[in-house]
């Protein structure tokens, strides 16, 4: 395939190096190249087979619009942007494009969502859950996309009120941690990135299996079907 990469920081340096070890043709569109969608045009990015962005919640948006109206798939890995979820779902479904997002596209952090999900019934037995995430200094988002999914986890299985604590500090990749605790014993559910690659793989094998596919996903749903 042949993928625009729009964003060169940390993230998308290593998305392009997965996809070209996967055999794929990578242009890299950085931010300063693109103020506003500006390099955007349907002219432009008829070339591509699919757009992945790994921006800032500032940008994003926009780029979501240019390239949908333009007719490309796109996978999002930027977060930030969930508020206006509905509003990209009809923008997508209006245009027929194949849109594929997720708050981490990181297989691990999905497995670990699973592990999430298995301990609800510690909260139907009164231990108290706390969601702590640590992340790099320069993370713009607070908190996290995969902090705000396991708190959406407990709270539908549940409804309790779930807090999360953020940290903003060095160099972290990205920590995440369920606290249960109870009169009697605390349980610790955690994942610790050690790189961005498990970021980046996740992504590529993404806008693989988006190829040829319309409609709206999130990666949690499909994860399981990627190669």
């Amino acid at each position: 395939m042949k993928l625009l990469l729009l964003g060169a920081g940390k993230t998308g340096s290593l998305v392009a190096e997965v996809a070209r070890e996967r055999g794929h043709d990578v242009e890299t569109l950085r931010s300063a190249e693109n103020p506003n969608a500006s390099a955007l045009s349907a002219n432009r990015l008829a070339q591509f087979n699919c757009i992945i962005d790994f921006t800032t919640p500032q940008c994003v948006i926009e780029h979501i619009r240019a390239c949908t109206e333009a007719g490309k798939n796109m996978v999002v890995g930027t977060t930030g942007w969930h508020r206006e979820l509905e509003n990209i779902r009809k923008l997508v479904e209006r245009h027929g494009t194949g849109f594929l997002y997720g708050p981490n596209f990181s297989i691990g952090v999905n497995l670990f969502f699973d592990l999430v999900r298995d301990a609800v019934p510690a909260i139907q037995h009164k231990y108290l859950p706390q969601i702590y995430e640590r992340h790099h200094a320069q993370k713009q988002d607070a908190p996290s996309g995969t902090a705000a999914m396991m708190q959406r986890i407990l709270q539908e299985k549940t409804g309790a009120e779930v807090e999360i604590t953020s940290f903003r500090e060095g160099q972290v990749v990205g920590m995440h941690e369920l606290v249960l605790n109870s009169e009697h014993d605390t349980i610790y559910l955690c994942h610790d990135a050690k790189s961005r690659r498990g970021f980046a793989e996740g992504a590529v094998r993404g806008a693989q299996w988006l190829a040829g596919k319309k409609g709206f996903f999130d990666f949690k749903d499909v994860w399981r079907e990627m190669k």
